[in-house]
């Protein structure tokens, strides 16, 4: 089996109490994931915690985990306060459901990275046509961003919005570490 690697790989120290990655932006529908150190279990979702009933790995063998399908939309509108509220072009819906935990970027202006957020969870995905002249699909996310000039945003700017997970990794006993790698996979196992 050929792997093609995505995105950079995600190193963090684990224990015998479970520990998290940071974020990572889904790009790829499989996961290649190695415990250096200890035998270990992982679990990958949203903001999740290893348990002895998750899938089991050996010290230094890696495992490929299938993620499901990456997810991103275009932004076209973001409504910032105490929650954040992201525009979707017209005709396009969401891809995104309430529970999803979700990435933002701004990219191509200067002095925008503001807007950026990290792994924050999807509470609502609103898709009713034609309330007060919004004629697309709109979605809260739970991230308090009360500050910013949306309008500027979209003049000179590309904002995406990512499915993203965590991987969460517990070792059977002792200290080591955990290297995640998205990747493509081509040919049989």
């Amino acid at each position: 089996m050929a792997h093609k690697p995505v995105g950079n790989c995600v190193t963090f120290a684990t224990s015998a109490t479970s520990a998290q990655s940071t974020a990572i932006s889904q790009q790829s529908d499989t996961l290649r994931v190695v415990s250096v150190g200890q035998n270990a279990y992982v679990k990958v979702g949203g903001n999740s915690t290893a348990t002895t009933a998750d899938y089991f790995l050996l010290s230094g063998i890696p495992e490929t985990i299938s993620i499901g399908q990456p997810s991103a939309q275009r932004v076209v509108g973001i409504t910032t306060g105490t929650t954040t509220t992201i525009d979707f072009p017209e005709g396009t819906g969401s891809p995104f459901a309430a529970g999803d935990y979700v990435t933002l970027s701004v990219i191509g202006a200067s002095g925008q990275s503001g807007y950026d957020f990290s792994h924050k969870e999807v509470q609502s995905v609103n898709n009713t046509a034609g309330v007060n002249g919004y004629f697309s699909t709109r979605i809260v996310v739970d991230n308090d961003s009360s500050s910013g000039n949306p309008a500027a945003l979209l003049e000179s700017s590309w904002a995406e919005l990512r499915l993203s997970v965590k991987v969460a990794v517990k070792n059977v006993s002792g200290s080591g570490n955990a290297y995640v790698q998205q990747v493509q996979v081509s040919g049989g196992a």
